[in-house]
């Protein structure tokens, strides 16, 4: 199968439980509507976030047409590495699948209106993570992943170190 049909699938996939997941909650919650999934570490709580993570450039004026350059710049840019990466680079490729997967479902919020919708609130006591959505949890996820595979890699690189794992050949040893 091609990458970019995987990509594809894979995006579709996280799309559509993003979104779906989204105008649910639109649909049938008021803003600032909080139901208990887990009492005390676990609620839906609908919200609306003008910014980035944490609520940044929430309201500055330039926010919709900067969100909007970036994600579309990172993901043409995931879009041209992936062709790019290795065959055996499977946990990088589906990172960043997951990671385009997410900055698309936050643009086509951001395009619709104007913002993203939020509903995941995780907590301890009064001790609050911000609210998140399938998009942001994507996105998290890959980057975890890509973290994780850059690590195993250069563990690799420091293992086998330079001309190990090698196979001779004539070359290396000159008449």
């Amino acid at each position: 199968m091609s990458r970019y049909r995987t990509l594809a699938i894979i995006t579709s996939v996280i799309l559509v439980f993003d979104q779906a997941t989204k105008l649910y909650v639109d649909a049938n919650f008021r803003l600032h509507e909080s139901v208990p999934v887990i009492r005390g570490f676990f609620h839906l709580t609908y919200v609306r976030n003008k910014g980035a993570a944490f609520g940044i450039l929430a309201d500055n004026a330039v926010r919709i047409p900067f969100f909007i350059t970036v994600s579309t710049i990172a993901m043409i840019g995931i879009f041209w590495y992936i062709k790019h990466i290795r065959a055996e680079q499977r946990l990088t490729f589906f990172s960043l699948s997951l990671i385009f997967s997410g900055a698309l479902g936050n643009l086509i919020d951001r395009i619709r209106l104007g913002e993203v919708i939020d509903f995941i609130d995780i907590f301890w006591q009064r001790h609050h993570w911000p609210a998140f959505n399938v998009a942001d949890s994507a996105i998290t996820v890959g980057v975890i992943l890509l973290f994780i595979e850059m690590w195993r890699e250069d563990r690799h690189k420091q293992a086998t170190g330079p001309g190990k794992n090698r196979i001779e050949s004539e070359e290396d040893y000159p008449a």
